[in-house]
């Protein structure tokens, strides 16, 4: 009887420190594709979150509870929305943290929302994610229209004038996959070519799983194009840039929108001389005049001192950023209420130019971040250089693309 009593009596404590121990950490969800095809940049995402929650914890935690993060894996919305359902009513997450794809966040920050957790989206950027309404979901990155509008824009501010020419002489085609994420950006584009009186001769979807681009590039090629804008993901760049090659395609400028056009995977895929020159409208990357990002260095240097690697592209620093903006404001709220954090997250004031990506942080009443603007960036010798705005830029904007 006294040997029972006393394995209940140490089962008991040691369950109890157990729960003691639970009850002093802080789950977070952390909501990627971390495995399919979205998954090199899924990961490269989780990996800002993962650096900046560790700084924290390393720091005291969120006032003086460790963080956990717990991970879900959105390969497609149907599993983001079975994801985020698991992450808010099994784990039982303060927040949720995510997410890079826009399909992805649309579908999970609606199971979010109607369970009352604050859903933190650090990279997706189609507009509609904080335009429906849902008032915990907050995005510290910039929109498809602030992506779009900077794509058009650069052809008529840097690739015109570096070219010599009236940007107005200049065809211009768009392609993109045909998610949520090309369907946004492509539209916004149109608008804003029309708006800048270009002239844009071809608009051509495609699915981001094809594995030919063959009849697209052509269509391209026929019609002159002389400035390709592309929204697409890493698979879909490499194809362009292989099936381009071999078509003898060789347009005066490439822009892309982030996504593939991000990746030292890519340019290693398709070949450093056959993406040199190419244009990529984007997050920060880490070749940018540190003045105008103050802290990316010190970010490059843990991110290398943890992975043993250089980053893979500048989503790890966006997703960094932002998730420190979030913990700061949980942090500084009395308790983790959805309704607390909103209003700690609405006081938040941050001016342009003071955080690691460049941007600064004023949120609005629909949760978006109105001080970010995404930067022009350009390979050259296989390295993504920021050549636009001028205060962050590190190297001048070169004409051509690949042997061009």
């Amino acid at each position: 009887m006294r040997l029972f009593v006393k394995v209940a009596l140490a089962t008991g404590l040691a369950l109890g420190a157990s729960q003691a121990s639970a009850q002093q950490a802080v789950k977070v969800g952390a909501l990627y594709p971390f495995s399919g095809g979205l998954a090199l940049l899924g990961d490269e995402s989780f990996r800002g979150l993962e650096i900046a929650v560790e700084e924290r914890n390393a720091a005291g935690g969120l006032n003086g509870k460790k963080i956990e993060l717990v991970r879900g894996d959105a390969v497609d919305p149907n599993q983001a929305v079975g994801e985020a359902r698991r992450l808010t009513s099994v784990e039982k997450v303060s927040a949720i943290f995510g997410t890079y794809s826009s399909s992805l966040a649309i579908a999970a920050t609606q199971v979010a929302q109607l369970a009352g957790v604050p859903y933190f989206e650090l990279g997706a950027i189609s507009d509609p994610i904080t335009e429906r309404g849902l008032k915990y979901v907050f995005r510290t990155n910039p929109t498809s229209k602030d992506f779009a509008n900077r794509m058009v824009d650069s052809v008529v501010e840097a690739v015109a004038p570096a070219l010599n020419l009236d940007p107005k002489t200049l065809k211009i085609g768009i392609i993109h996959e045909d998610s949520l994420y090309g369907q946004t950006v492509s539209a916004f584009q149109q608008t804003r070519a029309k708006e800048k009186g270009l002239n844009l001769v071809e608009t051509l979807p495609y699915s981001a799983k094809s594995v030919d681009l063959t009849p697209v590039i052509l269509r391209l090629k026929s019609a002159g194009v002389d400035v390709v804008l592309q929204t697409s993901y890493q698979n879909d760049t490499v194809l362009f840039f292989r099936q381009m090659k071999d078509q003898g395609f060789k347009p005066k400028a490439v822009i892309g929108a982030g996504g593939g056009y991000s990746t030292r995977d890519t340019a290693q895929a398709v070949g450093n001389e056959n993406i040199e020159g190419a244009l990529n409208v984007d997050f920060p990357q880490y070749r940018t005049n540190p003045q105008a990002a103050p802290g990316i260095d010190e970010f490059v240097k843990k991110y290398q001192a943890k992975y043993g690697i250089a980053p893979r592209s500048g989503h790890s620093l966006t997703n960094y950023m932002g998730a420190n903006v979030f913990l700061d404001a949980m942090a500084a709220s009395k308790d983790l209420k959805a309704d607390t954090i909103r209003e700690s997250l609405l006081k938040v004031d941050v001016p342009l130019g003071k955080t690691a990506t460049g941007w600064g942080v004023k949120f609005d009443e629909k949760g978006q971040n109105t001080r970010v603007s995404p930067f022009l960036m350009q390979w050259q010798g296989g390295e993504l250089v920021t050549v636009f705005p001028p205060e962050a830029a590190v190297a001048k904007l070169k004409t051509g693309v690949g042997s061009n």
